[in-house]
C-alpha cells in the first residue's frame, strides 16, 4: 500500500519551482483547445472546404513543426536582447495572439483582405508558428532544469538523471492535459453561447498564460556556441524552398516536401549525432523508426466529425463534455502510469498502444453502422454514451506514446546543443504528422466524403483502422527487440 501511494505521489513530488516556466507554456499549448469546437463548427458552416482540402491544408500546417531544428539553432545560439528564453517565448505568444485576432476578423467577417478560407489558413499558421517557437524552448528548458551533478559537483547517477529527465517529460505532458482540461467543458459553452469571431477574441487570455511563465525564469541558460550554418541555413534554404512550392503552385508539391524535408531532418541528424556512440545512435535510429511508424498511420479526416453533428445530432455542448472527459482520463492516465511509462522501452509501450488503439477504434465503426439503434433497444443506451464511454477509453494514448522517445531525446541531449537536438528529433517525428496528413487526404480522395454525404465513410473507417494495426505492429515486430 505504502508503495502504491508513494507511486501516485511521484509526480506531485517531482515538481521543482525551476520547472514552473516551461509547464506553463506546456499548460497553454493545451489550452489552445478553447477554440477547437468553434473553429471545428465555423469551418463546416461557413467554409466550402472537402475533407480532403482540409487534410492538405492539414499537411501545410504541418510543416512548420518540421522545420523546427531553425527555430532550435536560434534558441541555442541566437540571444536576443541578451535573451535565449525569455524573448522566444514572448515572440510566439506575439504570433499566437496575431493568429486568433486573425481568426476572429475572419469569422466575424470584419477582415476582408482576403476570402474567408485564405484567412482561415493565415491565422492558423500564425498559431502553429507561436506554439512551435514556445514549444522549442520548453523543450530546451526541459533538459536544462535537471541538474547533471550533486551537491558537491560530482556526477549524479545516470539513472537517476534518466528517471528525473523522464518525469519532467510525463509533467510537460500532464500539464498539457490539464490546459486541454481547463478549456475543453468551456470550449463547448463558448461555441454554443458566444459568436464565432468573439470565441477567438475570448482565447487571448491563452497566450497570456505562457507570457506570464517568462516572469518566472530565474536564469537564462549559460549555453551558447557558435551558429552551425549546415542546420540554420540548410533549414532556412528548406523553408525558403515549402514557401515557393507552395505558392508557386507545383502539381505533388506536399508530396516533394515531404520527400526533401526527410532528407534533411535525416541529414542533420547525423550532424547532431556524431558525437555519440555507434550503439547510441541505432538505439535512438530504432526507437525513431517505431515511433515514426506509429504516427505516420492515417486518420479518418473531418467527414466523421460532419457524419456525427448531421447523423447522430452530436451539438457543441456534447463535443465540450467530450474533450473535457478525454482531458481528465489522459490526466488520470499518466499519473497513474508515470514509472511505467518512464521505465518500460518504447516498443512495449507502443505495441500496447497500437492494440488498444484498433480496439477502440471499433465503436466509432459500429457507429456508423447503427450499433447505437441496437444498444438503445436493448440496453438502453444510444450514440452519445457509446461516444463518451470510447473516448473515455482511447483519450491518453496520444500523450502516453510520445514520452519513451521524448525521455530518450532528453537524456542524450548535447550540452550547448538542447534546443537543436530536441527540434530535431521533434521535426522527424512531425514529418510523421505530414505523412499522416497526406495518408488521410488519399483516404478522403479515395472514398469521397462531403457534407451530407457519408456512403463511403464506412470503408473510410475500416481501411484507416487496419492501417493504423498493421504499420506499427510490423515496425515494432522488425525493430523492437533492438530498442
Amino acid at each position: 500500500m505504502n508503495a502504491a501511494i508513494a507511486s501516485l505521489a511521484r509526480p506531485l513530488q517531482a515538481i521543482r519551482l525551476n520547472y514552473v516556466p516551461l509547464l506553463m507554456v506546456y499548460f497553454a499549448y493545451g489550452a489552445l483547445g478553447l477554440i477547437d469546437v468553434t473553429r471545428d463548427f465555423w469551418i463546416r458552416e461557413s467554409l466550402t472546404l472537402s475533407p480532403a482540402e482540409l487534410a492538405a491544408i492539414g499537411v501545410w500546417l504541418t510543416l512548420p513543426w518540421t522545420v523546427k531544428m531553425v527555430f532550435g539553432e536560434l534558441v541555442d545560439c541566437v540571444p536576443i536582447l541578451g535573451s535565449q528564453r525569455r524573448a522566444y517565448i514572448m515572440i510566439g505568444a506575439l504570433c499566437t495572439a496575431t493568429g486568433l485576432v486573425t481568426l476572429s476578423g475572419a469569422a466575424g467577417q470584419w477582415l476582408s483582405f482576403l476570402p474567408p478560407h485564405q484567412l482561415y489558413v493565415l491565422g492558423m499558421m500564425l498559431i502553429v508558428l507561436g506554439t512551435v517557437v514556445q514549444d522549442v524552448v520548453a523543450d530546451a528548458m526541459s533538459t536544462e532544469v535537471v541538474p547533471r551533478v550533486d551537491a558537491d559537483g560530482k556526477p549524479r547517477p545516470d539513472a537517476d538523471v534518466r528517471a528525473d529527465l523522464g518525469m519532467v517529460q510525463v509533467l510537460g505532458r500532464i500539464f498539457l492535459s490539464l490546459g486541454i482540461l481547463a478549456v475543453a467543458g468551456l470550449s463547448g459553452v463558448l461555441a454554443a453561447m458566444l459568436p464565432r469571431g468573439m470565441v477567438f477574441l475570448v482565447a487571448l487570455v491563452v497566450p497570456l498564460i505562457s507570457l506570464t511563465g517568462v516572469f518566472l525564469i530565474t536564469a537564462e541558460t549559460a549555453e551558447r556556441r557558435p551558429i552551425d550554418w549546415r542546420i540554420l541555413g540548410g533549414g532556412l534554404a528548406f523553408g525558403a524552398a515549402v514557401a515557393a512550392l507552395g505558392i508557386g503552385g507545383v502539381p505533388f508539391a506536399q508530396e516533394i516536401i515531404f520527400v526533401i524535408s526527410m532528407g534533411v531532418v535525416c541529414a542533420m541528424l547525423v550532424f547532431v549525432t556524431r558525437e555519440l556512440d555507434h550503439k547510441t545512435r541505432m538505439i535512438i535510429l530504432y526507437a525513431a523508426i517505431i515511433i515514426f511508424a506509429f504516427r505516420s498511420v492515417p486518420n479518418v479526416g473531418d467527414g466523421y466529425f460532419w457524419f456525427s453533428i448531421d447523423v447522430l445530432k452530436f451539438d457543441e455542448a456534447f463535443y465540450g463534455i467530450l474533450r473535457q472527459t478525454s482531458a481528465i482520463i489522459a490526466i488520470i492516465a499518466m499519473w497513474l502510469l508515470a514509472k511505467q511509462i518512464t521505465e518500460y522501452s518504447v516498443a512495449k509501450t507502443l505495441f500496447w498502444i497500437a492494440i488498444a488503439g484498433t480496439i477502440l477504434s471499433l465503436p466509432g465503426i459500429g457507429l456508423y453502422y447503427g450499433i447505437h439503434h441496437w444498444t438503445e433497444e436493448t440496453f438502453g443506451f444510444g450514440a452519445r454514451m457509446i461516444a463518451f464511454a470510447d473516448t473515455a477509453a482511447s483519450s491518453p494514448f496520444a500523450q502516453l506514446s510520445m514520452i519513451p522517445l521524448l525521455t530518450l531525446t532528453a537524456y542524450y541531449a548535447p550540452a550547448g546543443h538542447r534546443a537543436t537536438w530536441f527540434a530535431l528529433m521533434a521535426s522527424l517525428m512531425n514529418l510523421a504528422l505530414v505523412a499522416s496528413q497526406l495518408q488521410t487526404k488519399y483516404l478522403n480522395q479515395m472514398f469521397a466524403v462531403g457534407r451530407g454525404e457519408y456512403g463511403e465513410l464506412g470503408v473510410l473507417l475500416i481501411v484507416a483502422m487496419l492501417i493504423g494495426l498493421v504499420v506499427p505492429v510490423t515496425a515494432i515486430a522488425i525493430l523492437g527487440r533492438r530498442v
